[in-house]
């Protein structure tokens, strides 16, 4: 059984899906497409597809330009691998991910989430001042001991496991100093390492709520249909098979935490043997290793992926 896994904020870099555009008619469609609903939502120094293929880093590194440019590019290499019959039983994806599967999978149409994705990462910049929030991933800790050390260090501040990612491996998320705390805390208890994210924004923590609340009336006000195969969300881990419970997790994902290793783990209760990363970069790859590493994982990003890709889904 396969599913298709979609990389989250991080996983860009300038020049990703030029070869899928230049290589795929029904790739560059999908950046003509995007390029035409980014226009029409305020437009940009560049068009999409431009800020993709030729950057600048800066300008691809801004969280409102950075989210829409990771969905275009996890679609046009998901409607390749359609093309190819390359087809999954679920979907999956790392928060901004999860808008690139209920894309593969109906729930919403690519335009509206190209402007949604937009005006998320807007909004997700916008809740919190620049340098007042900060992110740190914790490593070699349990998620009861990195929850300890947040609540030990916060004094009143915002500090909560922000991604659950695998073992031994969470980020934290909250206001800057209490970030510092709870990361030195962490150490104190027995953590390994305490790596401090070049980030944006705290994501995935209570001080996101003010952007919750201004994107949750326009996600619910999107057209939407049930999703043609299950999306399991961030929030709960749980298989979303209609329009309001795929709608009602990406609303709440916003300032919940993303359970990525209960996402890999139901799929794998769901009789999942083979996972494709669909979009820019490997980062779920390896981190699907570590929590299911009887898995089979490819992932599809340029043309010279797609062998493997092929011999992997029909074995």
């Amino acid at each position: 059984m396969i599913a298709f896994i979609f990389p989250g904020q991080g996983s860009q870099k300038v020049g990703m899906g030029r070869e899928l555009a230049d290589a795929y008619p029904e790739a560059r469609r999908t950046f003509d497409e995007a390029d035409a609903a980014f226009v029409r939502d305020g437009g940009a120094p560049k068009t999409l597809s431009a800020l993709c293929f030729e950057g600048p880093d800066d300008q691809l590194a801004l969280t409102e330009f950075t989210q829409p440019a990771i969905l275009t590019v996890s679609t046009a290499a998901c409607r390749v691998l359609s093309e190819q019959g390359i087809r999954p039983a679920f979907v999956a994806g790392h928060s901004l991910g999860e808008y690139s599967a209920h894309v593969a999978a109906g729930t919403i149409d690519f335009g509206d989430a190209v402007a949604t994705v937009r005006r998320r990462g807007r909004y997700m910049q916008e809740a919190v001042p620049v340098g007042t929030g900060a992110m740190a991933a914790i490593l070699g800790c349990d998620l009861a001991t990195v929850t300890r050390a947040c609540e030990e260090a916060a004094n009143g501040d915002v500090v909560s496991p922000a991604n659950i990612n695998g073992p031994g491996q969470i980020v934290i998320a909250g206001a800057t100093a209490a970030v510092q705390r709870a990361s030195d805390r962490a150490k104190a208890l027995g953590a390994k390492r305490a790596i401090p994210l070049t980030v944006s924004a705290p994501f995935h923590c209570a001080l996101m709520k003010p952007a919750e609340e201004r994107l949750a009336p326009e996600l619910r006000a999107l057209p939407a249909r049930d999703p043609t195969v299950p999306v399991v969300a961030n929030v709960d881990a749980e298989p979303k098979r209609t329009a309001s419970s795929g709608i009602d997790a990406l609303v709440r994902q916003v300032s919940a935490p993303v359970w990525w290793e209960a996402v890999v783990s139901r799929l794998a209760s769901e009789g999942v043997t083979t996972y494709v990363e669909v979009g820019p970069g490997t980062v779920l790859s390896g981190l699907v290793r570590k929590i299911h590493p009887e898995g089979r994982i490819v992932s599809f990003g340029s043309p010279a992926d797609l062998a493997a890709v092929v011999a992997a889904c029909s074995t």
